[in-house]
């Protein structure tokens, strides 16, 4: 394991070699310069170097802590974390024990093989994969929490879960799988969930409706105000800066561009918009019926009061008490444990897996593959398998779908999709590697919260779609265009002068509108991918031309409409997904998956720097766009007071930003409408 040329000892060459002055081109990491992008290489370059020293030592360490295979310990370990050297283990274990003055993980007479209450703590937001961090724990991962509840059912001493949440944030589709894996969890009622709250709302209500009692602490709050969808436009905004989008769209329903090109949403966003609201609506009023049982009106009275206030909330009937935590817990009548999450630092074998001392962790045996497709939808590589996490880059995914396809262990793949589309071109790329997935093995999607667009686009070759009722997909339909910076740059004294040859050399130029020639040439573009996307569409779902162009147009649908017009198969969540990939495939249903992306290594972490997503006029655009000042500047000018600006509405104006920054080199977008839905049902 020693690097050629270090000192026998290897612990102490891993030493040497992490603290030793990193450098940049030359210059040492403690050189004064001017140079922003070398100090930051250097802290970047030097952070690594001292983490994979540390590292190295570690692992070195613990091959010397370990006795020789051919010479047995004379002495059983003293019981530590499984898979590390004493040492190592003690300190991991150590670090899972709260301090002096934090809350205790378990009652004072819990035990692990006597029957006991397992607490779940829904305190971070739940997302579908999590994004690379340093620092990790960010957000809960639905898979995660559903495994963890799976995982408990099959434990005969756990007698139920108390679910603790507040502020959980959560959208309303992967509410609606988490409240039926609880409900899978109480099977026939042999085990109970208990929910306890300090403040809930929107769609995190919907998942305590699953509990069979809900406390809520003293001064507690419940918000279920309902649904509402609140587009962002930022065409005024754009003016202001001098900034034209010169944009097309084919598909009469196809509003992807309208916040950049009208001050409002057009007629037919309006009608989809009240169609996405309305189902949101009908989902939290029968969550509530079914649940609290009030009648229909009184839980339209519920939503209509919408804010309750301790005491309020019980008697409205949408609480069962009010108690502290502690009295809470404490009062289940059993022992009790927090529920913990696997011990990555304490987990060896995962670091020898980053440093790539082993092989990726991967099932031997015949199994199914679960890919997740997130994000944007981008041309390129992104930023490789780190980058997998947040976005969809066409030469990073097809390479894995074709890998997976050859892979004679893997009998199915189930996708998991959670994008609003982007870039046309990447989608076909993409759809061409799931076509040649699905002719060789099942292929099954699941649909999250949306698979719009480019997302719907690279579903299609599926044998079969999952999707819940609330889930947004649909979108069949292409925009285009680009953003004219012209008047902005003479707005900040920038001059620019053109010297071409050829009628339309300007034709993406991001400092002149099109011409009529220009436009006609672009809309030729654009009506032959919305063709061949209604072809896609229309092989993959088994349906005639004529049916798919009447559910195209760029019109979104939820998850309920889609089933009944035949856009999606069933409805149901991941797990659904999981079972039918696995009954297809002819493997047990439950048994282990290889997952996409995997978690991220050394190497994926180095090839991930210095990657750039766009250049020239385009490249200068999305660095204006991506700047967190013209975000805040945007609320400033849209709220009167940045300071008062609503956090989702920042969000969502951010995002819009950065995703029409990421796509500024596709010519022609399958991208779904950004609607800033809030997390209401």
């Amino acid at each position: 394991m020693s690097a050629p040329g270090a000192p026998t000892d290897g612990v102490h060459w891993c030493r040497s070699w992490a603290f030793a002055g990193a450098s940049t081109d030359g210059l040492p990491c403690d050189t004064v310069t001017n140079d922003r992008s070398t100090h930051r290489c250097c802290n970047a370059r030097g952070f690594l170097r001292t983490l994979v020293g540390l590292a190295c030592a570690l692992a070195l360490a613990s091959c010397r802590d370990a006795p020789p295979k051919d010479e047995p310990a004379s002495a059983p370990a003293p019981a530590s974390t499984p898979g590390l050297p004493p040492l190592a283990g003690f300190f991991a274990d150590k670090l899972d024990e709260p301090g002096p003055y934090e809350a205790p993980r378990q009652s004072a007479d819990f035990a692990a093989d006597a029957p006991h209450m397992l607490v779940l703590e829904l305190d971070k937001p739940i997302a579908e994969i999590e994004s690379f961090s340093w620092t990790g724990g960010s957000v809960a991962t639905l898979r995660s929490v559903i495994a963890r509840l799976t995982k408990s059912a099959q434990d005969a001493n756990v007698q139920g879960v108390v679910l603790r949440a507040s502020d959980l944030d959560i959208g309303t589709a992967r509410a609606t799988e988490l409240k039926a894996a609880l409900q899978r969890f109480k099977g026939d009622g042999a085990r109970k969930v208990l929910c306890h709250t300090e403040r809930i709302a929107d769609a995190g209500y919907l998942v305590l409706t699953a509990c069979d009692r809900i406390a809520i602490a003293p001064l507690g709050e419940v918000a279920i105000p309902g649904p509402s969808a609140t587009p962002i436009h930022v065409k005024g905004l754009l003016d202001r800066f001098g900034i034209t989008a010169d944009f097309l769209h084919v598909g009469a329903f196809k509003g992807a561009a309208e916040p950049l090109t009208r001050e409002a949403p057009s007629p037919e966003m309006r009608k989809t918009l009240e169609a996405i609201v309305e189902r949101s609506y009908r989902t939290q009023i029968e969550a509530i019926v079914a649940a609290r049982k009030l009648s229909e009106a009184d839980a339209i009275a519920r939503i209509d009061q919408a804010l309750f206030v301790g005491e309020q909330a019980v008697q409205a009937g949408l609480v069962d008490e009010i108690a502290t935590w502690e009295a809470f817990v404490g009062g289940t009548g059993l022992p009790w444990t927090v529920a913990r999450g696997d011990k990555k630092l304490a987990d060896f074998g995962a670091l020898q897996r980053f440093l790539g001392m082993l092989p990726p962790e991967r099932p031997s045996e015949p199994h199914v593959a679960l890919v997740y497709a997130v994000g944007t939808i981008v041309d390129g590589a992104g930023t490789g398998i780190l980058g997998a996490r947040e976005q969809i880059a066409s030469r990073t995914l097809v390479p894995a779908l074709r890998a997976l396809a050859s892979d004679e262990n893997v009998k199915a793949v189930v996708v998991r999709v959670d994008s609003g589309g982007g870039s046309a071109l990447a989608s076909e790329q993409i759809w061409a590697a799931m076509s040649e997935l699905a002719a060789q093995k099942p292929v099954i999607v699941s649909m999250a919260s949306v698979a719009a667009s480019g997302g719907y686009y690279i579903s299609a070759p599926a044998q079969k779609i999952f999707a819940e009722p609330d889930t947004l997909t649909g979108s069949i339909g292409v925009v285009g265009g680009k953003i004219v910076v012209r008047d902005a740059l003479e707005k900040l004294g920038i001059q620019t002068y053109d010297v071409h040859r050829g009628a339309r050399a300007r034709i993406w130029s991001a400092v002149s509108t099109w011409d009529e020639g220009e436009r006609a040439a672009v809309r030729n573009l654009m009506e032959r991918t919305y063709a061949t996307f209604v072809d896609r569409v229309a092989a993959g779902r088994k349906l005639g031309r004529d049916q798919v162009l009447a559910l195209a147009e760029g019109r979104v649908w939820t998850g309920s409409d889609a089933r009944e017009r035949g856009l999606v198969d069933a409805i149901g969540g991941l797990d659904d997904a999981l079972t039918e990939a696995a009954t297809q495939a002819g493997v047990e249903p439950g048994g282990p998956l290889s997952v996409y992306p995997p978690e991220p290594t050394l190497r994926d972490i180095l090839t991930s720097f210095g990657t750039v997503s766009v250049g020239g006029e385009a490249g200068a655009f999305a660095a204006l766009l991506s700047d967190p000042m013209l975000v805040g500047l945007a609320g400033a000018a849209l709220e009167g007071d940045a300071s008062r600006a609503d956090a989702r509405f920042a969000r969502g104006l951010r995002r819009m930003l950065v995703t029409i920054a990421a796509l500024q080199r596709a010519h022609v977008w399958a991208l779904s409408p950004s609607y800033s839905l809030p997390r209401a049902m």
